[in-house]
């Protein structure tokens, strides 16, 4: 199974989208400052939104229109508003 994933700084407010096949391992990366570029000397890297695959290629295909293509990016955050964390 893969996931896509969006994270957020809880103090930058932030936002990444990625996928992995291990949620837990993968958002310990990203607070143990793994990434250059989720690596923050603030704040912690929390999950906001899931989907599950039984496909790579499938999570391969979502996460790029998701990065490439604003407006579903724009429509998904704007869905999970309530969810999202505000910067401090």
């Amino acid at each position: 199974m893969y996931y896509l994933y969006i994270i957020q700084n809880d103090f930058s407010g932030e936002i990444y989208i990625g996928i992995t096949h291990n949620p837990s391992q993968r958002l310990k990366e990203h607070n143990n400052q793994g990434k250059k570029f989720t690596t923050r000397k603030n704040g912690k890297w929390v999950y906001i939104y899931l989907e599950l695959y039984r496909s790579k290629k499938d999570a391969v295909e979502r996460e790029r229109k998701l990065k490439n293509h604003g407006k579903g990016e724009y429509d998904l955050l704007n869905r999970l508003k309530n969810s999202l964390i505000e910067a401090i």
